[in-house]
């Protein structure tokens, strides 16, 4: 299931300067009969980015600065809030909810099957984010609350209809052309849009296009060129890679049970909203549909059942009647 690296990455940010440069002019870099796990799905994505290694956290800390165009570091991967004794209600609402040096939140999620109501979910969240800074000292006034981040990286379905790959939200007044000048940012990037700028020269490409590409075609074997060029001249992505390849069966599983519990709300909430509008069947089986036509991808791209069964949670009875 792992690649077989050319040369693994393990040190990169090491304090030994030799070493750093050994590492940068030979980076990870895979063959076309790699097979690699699916970064857009949701347990494989937070494995990547929250493990405890100077890789994970260095692509953490690139990702972010990439999309939010400013350069930060994590500091640490936030637990969810708030705490609650239930185990379901103890959800992890996003794959990745951080605080970067200079204080700011961030929450960052793989939405690889988003619901209709995904806008509307990123405003809701982002400003329970940003309110919950704390300025109820002498010491402190609105001014002192930092910029809050609620970045949603979109897989299957386009919400904006323009060509534009990455949007960066603010309140604005679109009457008058005004912007308000707050704090908070919603950030989506539309994976889907990637397949006009996959053929771009990889120098001539913007960072958020190269991560966009990586996730997009990392386990298209007639990409691999593409995405080892982009792993050569972007190092943090060079270490989501390496991070990647080192992801353990038990931590995909771990990944996959979180997830199930996130998906909880969402699942709820969507529902509700179907029960609204009295299409509840319509939803369950438009969800069924879809599970069913991953698992029939994943199987004519070579997955195994129980890899299949691990990502998607359909019996494996199920998954081989597919083929």
């Amino acid at each position: 299931m792992h690649a077989n690296a050319i040369i693994s990455l393990g040190g990169m940010m090491n304090n030994n300067p030799e070493d750093i440069n050994e590492k940068k002019n030979n980076p990870i870099q895979f063959t076309d009969e790699d097979e690699l796990l699916d970064i857009r799905y949701d347990p494989i994505f937070k494995a990547v980015f929250t493990k405890d290694t100077p890789a994970s956290k260095g692509a953490l800390s690139g990702l972010i600065s990439d999309l939010i165009n400013k350069k930060v570091i994590v500091q640490a991967i936030l637990t969810n809030e708030p705490p609650i004794e239930s185990i379901f209600d103890r959800c992890i609402r996003f794959d990745i909810a951080c605080k970067v040096e200079t204080g700011e939140l961030i929450n960052i999620e793989m939405s690889y099957f988003p619901n209709f109501y995904e806008p509307m979910r990123l405003e809701y969240y982002v400003s329970r984010q940003f309110s919950r800074q704390d300025i109820k000292t002498i010491s402190k006034d609105y001014p002192d609350l930092l910029e809050t981040y609620q970045i949603s990286i979109i897989g299957t379905d386009i919400f904006f209809k323009d060509n534009t790959l990455v949007h960066t939200f603010q309140y604005y007044d679109s009457v008058n052309g005004v912007s308000l000048g707050g704090k908070t940012r919603i950030i989506t990037v539309e994976l889907i849009k990637t397949e006009k700028i996959v053929n771009k020269p990889v120098d001539k490409m913007e960072p958020g296009e190269m991560w966009s590409v990586f996730f997009q075609y990392l386990t298209n074997r007639e990409k691999r060129a593409k995405i080892n060029d982009i792993i050569k001249l972007k190092e943090e992505i060079a270490m989501a890679g390496e991070t990647l390849i080192h992801i353990t069966r038990d931590e995909i599983e771990e990944a996959r049970l979180t997830t199930l519990l996130k998906n909880e709300l969402d699942y709820q909430s969507g529902m509700v909203n179907a029960r609204r509008k009295g299409i509840s069947e319509g939803l369950q089986k438009g969800h069924d549909e879809t599970i069913i036509a991953v698992a029939k991808n994943a199987l004519a791209k070579g997955y195994s059942p129980d890899n299949i069964h691990e990502i998607t949670g359909l019996d494996l009875e199920t998954i081989i009647s597919l083929r």
